[in-house]
Order: C-alpha cells, then sequence, then structure tokens
C-alpha cells in the first residue's frame, strides 16, 4: 500500500473508531490561550489594502496561483480522465491536504500533538506536495496571524476583505516587522533542508511524482501530470485558503466574538475539518477543530488514528470544563440580545404600591378585574374569557391572595403562564393581606 492510500486510509479508519472512545481518554492540557498582545480592532473597522503596482507583486506567487487554474482548464479540455487517475488524484489530494492541516497546521505550527520521525515524514513530504511554502514560512507567518488576529500585523487580516484573506496577501508583498518565535523548527535539520531547497522540493512532489506514479504504474503520463498534479493543486490551494478567508466570514461564534474566526460546518467539509475555525482560535493548542461526535474533522480523526499505532503521542486538549464556559459566555450574551426585544410588562420598580384595602377599592371603583400573586397585583380583566381553566376559577379569585392557587394548589402554572402574567402587572402590594382573602392549600 502507497504512503498516499495509507494516510487517507488511516483517516477514514479514524473517523469510525474515534467515536466509540470519548475525548476524555485523552489527556488535557492548561494551554495558554492569553489574548493580551493582540489587541483585535472595533469590529467595524476595516483596514485597506496595500499599495498594489508592479513592484508590489510577489511574480513567484502570482506565477504560481494564476498559471496553474489555466494549465488545469488546458488539460480537462483536452486530456481524458482514466478513471485510475481520478481515484490517484482523489487520494493525492487527501495526502497532500492533510500535510497541510494535520502537518503544517497542527503540529508544527501550534504543536498540538507529538510524533514520531516517520509521522514527521509522512508529513513532511505530503505538505510539500501541497506547494503552499516551507513549513517553517508557513507555520512563521500562521504563528504571527494567531497572535495579532484581525489587527494590521496580521498577514491574512480578514478586515481587509475575503479576497485578501484568501489569496491577495499572497501575491501582494507588504513588509511587516512582526517576529515570532520559531526556534523550534529552526532546530529541526529536516524542516531547515526543506526551507532551503524548497522549491525543487515542491515541485518534484506537486507535479513530478504524481506524474511518475500514474505513467510507471498504468502509462497515463499526461493524466497525471494534468489531473494528479496540476488540478488537484488548484482544488487543494483554493481550498485550503478559505481556512483564511470563509472561515472568517461565515458560521458562528460559539466560543467568543471579539474575533472574525467563525465555526461552520460548510468550511470544515471543505477544509478537512478546519472549518470550526472559532473553536480553534479559542483553543489553538488543542489538536481537534470539532469536539462533538457528529462534526466533521477528519484531520482529528487521523491524528487520533495514527495515535494508536504510536505515530503520533500527547496529543492535547483544552479542559472540558473551560471549553463549556466560553460556549456558555456566548449563549448568554445571545440569550441577553433577544431579552432586549421582549416586553415584560411594566418593570416592578415602576409599579405604584397598593395595600390590599385600595385593591379591594380601585376593583369597586373601576370593575377591573385585579388578584395578588406573590406579592404582585395583576389585572386579568382582558384575559377573564381565554383562561384555559375556564372564566369561573378567576372570578372567585379576584380581589384574592391566590399565590398558593397558583404555584400548585390548584394548579402548578407552567412558564408560558408566568411569562404571560408579566404583561399584566398592576402595582406592587404592600401590607397583609387577610387570611380569608388568601387562598390556601386545602
Amino acid at each position: 500500500m502507497s504512503p498516499t492510500t495509507s494516510l487517507v486510509a488511516t483517516a477514514l479508519i479514524g473517523s469510525l473508531l474515534y467515536n466509540s472512545k470519548t475525548d476524555k481518554d485523552a489527556p488535557t492540557y492548561a494551554l495558554d490561550t492569553d489574548k493580551t498582545k493582540s489587541q483585535p480592532s472595533p469590529p467595524e473597522e476595516e483596514f485597506p489594502w496595500p499599495e498594489v503596482s508592479i513592484k508590489t507583486i510577489d511574480w513567484t506567487s502570482f506565477t504560481i496561483l494564476t498559471v496553474t487554474p489555466l494549465l488545469a482548464l488546458f488539460g480537462m479540455m483536452y486530456v481524458p480522465l482514466q478513471a485510475k487517475t481520478f481515484w490517484f488524484s482523489f487520494f493525492y489530494y487527501f495526502f497532500t491536504g492533510m500535510g497541510i492541516t494535520a502537518g503544517y497546521h497542527r503540529y508544527w505550527s501550534h504543536r498540538s500533538y507529538d510524533a514520531t520521525r516517520v509521522w514527521e515524514f509522512l508529513l513532511l513530504a505530503a505538505g510539500t506536495g501541497a506547494m503552499e511554502g516551507s513549513v517553517k514560512w508557513w507555520s512563521h507567518g500562521h504563528r504571527i496571524h494567531h497572535r495579532f488576529t484581525d489587527t494590521d500585523k496580521d498577514p491574512y487580516n480578514a478586515k481587509r476583505g475575503f479576497l485578501w484573506s484568501h489569496i491577495g496577501w499572497m501575491v501582494i508583498k507588504e513588509e511587516k516587522k512582526v517576529k515570532v518565535d520559531v526556534s523550534d523548527l529552526n532546530k529541526d535539520p529536516w524542516i531547515r533542508f526543506q526551507h532551503k531547497h524548497y522549491l525543487e522540493l515542491a515541485v518534484s512532489m506537486a507535479f513530478i511524482f504524481p506524474t511518475l506514479v500514474a505513467g510507471l504504474l498504468w502509462g497515463d503520463w499526461l493524466g497525471g501530470f494534468f489531473y494528479a498534479g496540476v488540478t488537484r493543486l488548484v482544488c487543494l490551494h483554493h481550498s485550503t485558503f478559505c481556512i483564511n478567508s470563509l472561515a472568517h466570514y461565515y458560521g458562528e461564534h460559539t466560543y467568543d466574538d471579539r474575533r472574525t474566526p467563525r465555526d461552520n460546518v460548510i468550511t470544515a467539509l471543505i477544509t478537512f475539518g478546519e472549518g470550526y475555525h472559532n473553536f480553534h482560535h479559542e483553543f489553538p493548542a488543542d489538536y481537534r477543530n470539532a469536539i462533538e461526535a457528529v462534526q466533521y474533522d477528519p484531520t482529528k480523526w487521523l491524528i487520533w488514528t495514527a495515535s494508536l499505532f504510536g505515530l503520533t503521542y500527547n496529543l492535547k486538549m483544552f479542559p472540558a470544563n473551560e471549553i463549556l464556559k466560553g460556549k456558555v459566555t456566548m449563549q448568554e450574551k445571545k440569550i441577553a440580545e433577544i431579552r432586549k426585544t421582549l416586553t415584560y410588562g411594566v418593570p416592578l420598580e415602576d409599579l405604584p404600591s397598593m395595600t390590599h384595602e385600595q385593591v379591594k377599592e380601585r376593583i369597586a371603583e373601576t370593575g377591573k378585574q385585579l388578584m395578588i400573586i406573590s406579592g404582585i397585583v395583576y389585572d386579568v380583566t382582558d384575559f377573564m374569557d381565554d383562561h384555559p381553566g375556564g372564566k369561573g376559577f378567576l372570578k372567585v379569585s379576584v380581589g384574592r391572595d391566590v399565590t398558593a392557587s397558583f404555584n400548585g394548589g390548584v394548579y402548578n402554572h407552567a412558564n408560558a403562564a408566568r411569562n404571560l402574567m408579566t404583561s399584566m402587572r398592576y402595582a406592587i402590594l404592600v401590607g397583609e393581606t387577610p387570611a380569608s382573602e388568601t387562598a390556601t392549600l386545602e
């Protein structure tokens, strides 16, 4: 079985096995999520693009990102797609994609788990075939992105617009004097070698290797180049680019809404499980992006399954209690916003005060149907004919304290009734209600 097939198969097996266990089986880590060094801009603030000119264009990136789509279109028009080439392209797409998500992103950028040299080699080869830069370059930029999210120092700042965060930041050169620690990457001889010889390695893994596989194994040299090489690369580019663009524009702020990252299942499907981006930005050193069993995260399944064979270990997870705190905070915030749109009647502090004797007098003077529940006087005049328990009970309750009856003596009213009563508030009762005018549980 080829490395490509092995890696993809591992991910698929993981998707089946993972849900038979729970996330509490893995160790938890108190991860550093301190955001004090990255003050986000106000929600309404937007940043202009830097100067666009011949001098500011990164011609290497521009050429790769414009020529490859044209070559892919040419290949689809003139080169027949063989079944074997299609399936190999599909596998190689996932292989190189996982090199970015499980390798460049969750392993080298965030160190969310530890791995053996065998696993590192596979991911390094796969990520190189994605042609998205060296591990050192990619991780350096990504660590800056997390430290300065949505600020002018963020290389793919979403507040410059969708196009900038998707592709613009790669083709327009911009000098940013920002430093982050990549000493861990500099210590690795494999990372240094890849960085030094990246162009020739990337061309070999992105184009030459898939061409040789299809050509030597079933004679489809052109198909191997145009489909497994070029077309696969174009699809992979825009899939993973969506992590910087779509994942910051579409979805829910599940854990925090101070920054642009969002959670969305569609983005997850496109990006090998990287679509639960709000979670990721809150808990970046967690090896998961999706924490629910029904959420799609093949990268998580791959990493977890590899741990069963000793290829990965020390899979880091943020404590579930703290994750839930973030979710509850956002739910409370949403509830507070909804509350602002609801009418709860006259606030208690704005109600007039009345004694029981004054309540009786007001009924006699105006004919209002007033009753007392838990120290509040309610006007049920307009509700007499609509009471589900019939008009008769309300008629005998007028002028009386029916707290006991309302709370279970006759019927323990549900939230709907209690919420409705807030719109019928009339006054605050002061003083005592005579025993003869008070309903009991008997």
